[in-house]
C-alpha cells in the first residue's frame, strides 16, 4: 500500500484545498486515460496473503508507532508515515471481526472497512462491512469529466467522498469532495 497522491496540487496557504493545478505525475487523468471509481469513507484494511488482516495507520511526527507496526511509505511534506498495524490491536478490531463474518473466505487485497461506528457512518450502511476496492463503484465512462471544474461539480452533486481514477497501468490518483474550496466538511 503506498499513499495515493491527490489529484491537484495541494494549496500551499491552506493544506485542506487544492488549486487548478495538477499533481506531477497525474497529468494521465486529465488526458483522458483511467476509469474514475467511487472513493468510499471508512478506513482502509488488508488482508494479506498469508491470510492476516490489517489496518492502515498514520504515525505523526515525533510519535512512537504501535507494536508490529508495518511503515511502508513516509511523507517528507507532513513528516507521517504510513503502513500497517495487525487488525486485532487497531481500535477498528471489534468492528472488522463483526463485518468478517459475513463470508467464510475473503479474497486476499484491500477493503475499506465502513458502517455504524466508523468516521461517523458517511456510507449509511447498517451494520459493519467490508467494500473490496476492486469492486468499487465505477463512474459511468459516459460522464467523461476531467478538468478541475467539472470533477468538482460532479462531486459537489453526490455524497461520495471522492474519486479514485485508475489508469490501465495500475496508477492510481485520487480526489475528494472536501478539497474543493467552498465545499463542506463532513
Amino acid at each position: 500500500m503506498q499513499k495515493i497522491p491527490t489529484l491537484f496540487v495541494r494549496n500551499p496557504d491552506d493544506r485542506r484545498h487544492v488549486l487548478p493545478e495538477v499533481t506531477s505525475g497525474c497529468e494521465w487523468v486529465l488526458e483522458g486515460y483511467g476509469t474514475a471509481t467511487r472513493k468510499y469513507d471508512g478506513t482502509c484494511v488488508l488482508l494479506d496473503e498469508s491470510g492476516d488482516w490489517w489496518a492502515r495507520r498514520e504515525v505523526k511526527r515525533g510519535k512512537a508507532p504501535p507494536p508490529n507496526y508495518v511503515p511502508i511509505e513516509h511523507d517528507t511534506t507532513t513528516g507521517k508515515t504510513v503502513g500497517w498495524e495487525p487488525i486485532a490491536q487497531s481500535s477498528f478490531a471489534k468492528f472488522h471481526t463483526e463485518a468478517a463474518e459475513i463470508h467464510r473466505h475473503w479474497p486476499h487485497g484491500t477493503y475499506e472497512l465502513c458502517g455504524p461506528k466508523i468516521n461517523g457512518n458517511p456510507e449509511g450502511v447498517e451494520r459493519h462491512t467490508l467494500i473490496r476496492h476492486v469492486t468499487a463503484e465505477t463512474v459511468d465512462p459516459r460522464l467523461d469529466f476531467r478538468t478541475y471544474d467539472e470533477i468538482g461539480n460532479f462531486l459537489a452533486g453526490h455524497t461520495w467522498e471522492g474519486l479514485v481514477y485508475h489508469h490501465p497501468d495500475g496508477t492510481m490518483a485520487k480526489i475528494k469532495a472536501r478539497d474543493f474550496p467552498g465545499a463542506e466538511a463532513p
